[in-house]
């Protein structure tokens, strides 16, 4: 008898499985054990530069018209932004941005850019 699972998430799964008949003696029960990996996602995003800017930040949320968290740690300067924290199955809405040199943060950008993660 072979058994599989998908797993959702990596690392090692254990369980049992049992098998009866109307034999006499029928009752079997085997311990299992599987490693699951799941595919590593990432969503790429980039933008056009703006003027008299020191930097950027990116904001995601799962709903286009829900509360935006800020995922970068730290202000960046580079046009482009990769998240690694995505999960399959998940839609994602982003938006940036920009600090100008006194620290002034401008209003998100619009409309947000949505990526489905399969």
């Amino acid at each position: 008898m072979n058994v599989a699972f998908t797993p959702k998430s990596s690392g090692t799964v254990s369980g049992s499985l049992s098998f009866s008949s109307n034999a006499s003696n029928s009752q079997a029960s085997e311990s299992l054990t599987g490693v699951g990996t799941t595919t590593p996602y990432s969503v790429s995003i980039w933008w056009n530069a703006s003027s008299d800017v020191v930097g950027y930040n990116v904001y995601r949320s799962t709903s286009s018209s829900g509360s935006y968290s800020k995922i970068n740690s730290a202000l960046d300067a580079n046009t482009a932004y990769t998240d690694s924290t995505v999960a399959s199955g998940n839609t994602y809405y982003y938006a940036a941005t920009s600090v100008n040199s006194t620290g002034q943060e401008s209003t998100l950008s619009t409309p947000p850019v949505q990526a489905v993660v399969p």
